[in-house]
């Protein structure tokens, strides 16, 4: 099952617009766009990157003695989870979503059981259930593909292809001003030293797994989104032998389309102007520092001059 599920998975740092990215392709008649972050990560992934990113965004570790029961337990997928067990302390409850999450679970067991364990496979399952339980789903029965979107989850690229033989991995990259400006608006910001140690790290592995992997790995900046995206993203789904489409001018979640990308991300104006506004909301001394933090991808990037 795994070796004929395609499947696209957008990573991006945090406030890089890689949220703005997904609810851009949401509306994509091709395409199975899950819900919310899909945060497939279990308490088991245990390496060098443990240290700087939460586990919820990484790509799972499953345990070689668990059952299918256990394992999709394990899979962390908070945002959702949250939506369907406790709707009213979900920042999505005002958006209509019927899924009943024991109900996603008994049809991910039902798929196991016929295909058996692996992450690859338990991954497989995973999007299938949850797009068979969306009771709402809103389909145009022409879905060949499904997307996820997991912070920081570049950094695992090679894993996912290496277990998904029809995957891609599409990684945001947002210039870094605006990005620390909109993640410093958080109730509990990270440091700018800190923030730009993961962006930096980001876009390494972004480039390496580019690289690596040339016809699998694609790599768009949100600056471009914002500017043209049926242009920006039409040419990726050609890439991923699909069609453009109108939709990709809008931002929609479940093909509605929305006022403002918030809450899924704090990104609110997905425009050039707002983009810029932000970034020149910090400090000339923010500004410098993460000019001096950046140096060696703002010009791969094209951000020498942004600000």
């Amino acid at each position: 099952m795994s070796d004929d599920f395609r499947f696209l998975m957008i990573g991006a740092m945090y406030e890089n617009g890689g949220n703005t990215t997904h609810r851009f392709l949401d509306g994509h008649p091709q395409l199975m766009v899950y819900p919310f972050e899909s945060q497939p990560g279990t308490k088991y992934v245990n390496d060098m990157m443990s240290s700087l990113f939460p586990l919820k965004y990484r790509w799972p570790v499953f345990p070689l003695d668990a059952t299918p029961y256990q394992d999709y337990k394990a899979i962390i997928d908070e945002e959702c989870k949250v939506r369907t067990r406790t709707p009213n302390v979900s920042k999505f409850r005002n958006h209509p979503f019927d899924l009943n999450d024991d109900e996603r679970c008994r049809i991910y067991e039902q798929h196991i059981a016929k295909t058996g364990r692996s992450t690859a496979k338990n991954m497989a399952a995973f999007f299938r259930a949850t797009f068979e339980a969306w009771k709402d789903f809103n389909r145009s029965g022409k879905e060949v593909m499904y997307v996820g979107y997991s912070p920081i989850i570049t950094v695992d690229a090679d894993k996912i292809l290496r277990d998904l033989p029809q995957a891609h991995v599409l990684h945001v990259v947002r210039n870094p001003w605006s990005a620390f400006a909109d993640t410093s608006k958080r109730p509990m910001p990270m440091s700018l030293e800190n923030y730009l140690l993961g962006w930096t790290l980001n876009q390494h592995y972004a480039l390496l797994f580019r690289e690596m992997f040339p016809d699998r790995v694609h790599i768009v900046r949100t600056e471009d989104v914002m500017a043209d995206p049926k242009k920006t993203l039409g040419a990726l789904c050609e890439k991923l032998g699909l069609e453009s489409s109108d939709t990709l001018k809008k931002v929609t979640w479940n093909g509605r389309e929305l006022e403002q990308v918030y809450p899924w991300g704090t990104i609110r104006t997905p425009t050039p102007e707002a983009n810029l506004a932000t970034a020149k909301e910090l400090t000339t001394a923010q500004t410098e520092e993460i000019r001096r933090r950046a140096w060696q991808y703002l010009e791969v990037f094209d951000y020498k001059n942004f600000v």
